[in-house]
């Protein structure tokens, strides 16, 4: 498949998050996510709202859905998202539930299987329970708390090609990469790149929205030359 940029709008501020959003829609970005910060901040109106002003691009919900996942699935549809977030932890008739909302109302569920004991074998049970995506995710408490003792924390590169090749969906890698790493993920077979907004270089982020566009053209530009991406077993053959 084509490889795809999508930011995730990790913004609590809607005026904000659609300022956000134009800049990278002008910079080649593909997919817009109304993070979850921000469908906490702002409720289904943030979804409705990034869709009323780009009807044509793809809006992921990261509701993180973990029960209710029929109803969940549904409202976000409605409010125009083309994509709805559900966890892994949740109950399996959970993740079912919103794979069969997906049907009714022409919504695609992406699996996330943070948290999961065995993140390959709950890669391939998001897949076998309707999942369309994967998001092979490493969370953001996790990570930081860790680094934080002192410990070491895993990041999502770590069992990338097991997960890939795991499943016959694709895969995107989320959870502390740096830019670079997360415009590499196509090498590893996971062609939905996602980068967060704001948008941290060298721990800082980028406050300029000239050069945050700048940056994310750069991203775009880099990530769309790889071509068809090979998902599943055909990425290591």
């Amino acid at each position: 498949m084509k490889p795809i940029v999508q930011i995730s709008l990790d913004l609590v501020n809607l005026e904000e998050a659609l300022a956000t959003a134009d800049i990278a829609i002008r910079a080649g970005v593909d997919w817009l996510e109304a993070g979850t910060p921000l469908i906490l901040s702002e409720g289904a109106r943030a979804v409705r709202e990034l869709h009323a002003r780009y009807p044509q691009v793809p809006i992921v919900a990261d509701i993180k859905a973990m029960d209710g996942g029929w109803l969940e699935t549904k409202m976000m549809a409605q409010a125009g998202a083309g994509f709805v977030v559900v966890m892994g932890q949740a109950h399996p008739e959970t993740i079912e539930s919103a794979a069969k909302a997906g049907l009714d109302f022409g919504i695609q569920v992406m699996g996330d299987n943070m948290a999961m004991p065995d993140p390959v074998a709950g890669a391939k049970l998001l897949e076998d329970l309707g999942c369309a995506y994967i998001v092979h995710h490493i969370g953001y408490d996790m990570r930081t708390l860790r680094r934080q003792r002192g410990l070491p924390a895993p990041t999502p590169l770590d069992r990338l090609r097991e997960v890939v090749t795991a499943v016959s969906v694709p895969v995107q890698a989320v959870g502390g990469l740096t830019i670079d790493q997360a415009t590499r993920t196509p090498e590893y077979g996971a062609p939905l790149v996602v980068v967060g907004a704001p948008l941290v270089v060298g721990g800082q982020a980028l406050n300029s929205p000239a050069e945050l566009e700048k940056t994310l053209r750069l991203i775009c530009d880099q990530v769309h030359t790889y071509g068809d991406v090979k998902v599943g077993k055909e990425a290591i053959q």
